[in-house]
């Protein structure tokens, strides 16, 4: 028989043995109880093979996603949340056709503002303090003194400072995670610099200039919460409208020339007719060499993260 302090501890292995509170997604095996806290990334009634019907859903953490089924009062349950909720969710994990999945007794909304959308978003798994030195040393790499000071302006002493490092660099395409914004920013800006000596007729100022500032708009275009949303602002204008009045605004003192050259390529970093005067733009294509580089440096190294990322 076990007494005091002994039997306690026996109790409490026994519990936790039962269901473990709030594990991270990475955590949980097969045939482990458990209750925690994740975003619903999908949520879907579906009709099983005997003709019930259940709930389907995708629910991730920092650490991963996991797919999870509801088979007992689907629709009440299902009243409670919705895709894109923060949810508590109670449930023991099994393996389907080889894969993890929960298999949930309850599910209930998380109110906003009782949580933090860190808990939920997948974060860069470089540390922002090193990209913060590798964005610094591309920094000084422009020696235009009105240029350089156009891109501390707006991303090292301004308001989007905070928001810049945040910010993923896209919803759900490449670099789609906290940070990622600065993350892509600065392969871009790398790639710049391999670039320029092998054409040395660019203007390398001009070009890392516009790398480092080319996606700043995307620091305005989210919201965060379970999942990563679009601002109305986002919504209404997109990423270069925004971008464009940010880096026009800090550019006001340059000269005329500079400051267009500037804006073009930010403009048309997606391509010659994602801009305005999209039709003309696009029968003479790029308005500069350094706008073109920094379009291809930029579809590169979207597009490899996105395959590397996605398959």
């Amino acid at each position: 028989m076990l007494f005091g302090s002994e039997a306690r501890g026996k109790m409490v292995v026994v519990e936790a043995a039962v269901a473990q509170i709030h594990p991270q997604v990475a955590e949980l095996r097969s045939g482990q109880r458990f209750e925690g806290r994740y975003a619903c990334l999908a949520k879907e009634r579906l009709t099983a093979r005997n003709g019930s019907s259940y709930l389907s859903l995708r629910l991730r953490d920092r650490s991963g996603t996991i797919a999870a089924r509801v088979f007992r009062d689907p629709d009440r349950i299902g009243l409670r949340f919705e895709a894109g909720d923060a949810v508590i969710a109670r449930g023991k994990v099994e393996r389907y056709r080889g894969e993890l999945a929960a298999e949930l007794d309850d599910v209930r909304r998380l109110e906003p503002g009782s949580f933090d959308p860190g808990e939920f978003l997948p974060a860069a798994y470089r540390s922002v303090e090193e990209l913060e030195g590798f964005l610094e040393h591309l920094i000084r790499e422009i020696h235009d003194p009105g240029l350089r000071a156009v891109v501390e302006s707006v991303v090292v002493s301004g308001p989007l400072a905070g928001d810049f490092r945040r910010a993923p660099a896209t919803r759900a395409s490449h670099h789609a995670y906290l940070g990622g914004l600065l993350e892509h920013t600065v392969a871009v800006g790398t790639l710049v610099g391999e670039l320029c000596p092998l054409h040395p007729r660019l203007d390398s100022d001009l070009l890392m200039a516009a790398a480092i500032v080319h996606d700043a708009g995307r620091a305005r275009e989210f919201t965060y919460g379970a999942d990563f949303g679009i601002s109305e602002e986002g919504r209404m204008l997109g990423h270069l409208a925004i971008g464009a009045e940010l880096v026009g605004s800090a550019a006001s003192s340059l000269p005329e020339a500079r400051r267009l050259a500037l804006l073009n390529c930010v403009l048309s970093h997606h391509g010659p007719d994602s801009g305005p005067g999209r039709s003309q733009a696009a029968a003479r294509g790029f308005a500069s060499p350094e706008a073109l580089a920094l379009y291809r440096l930029n579809a590169l190294d979207a597009s490899v993260k996105g395959a590397l990322e996605h398959g």
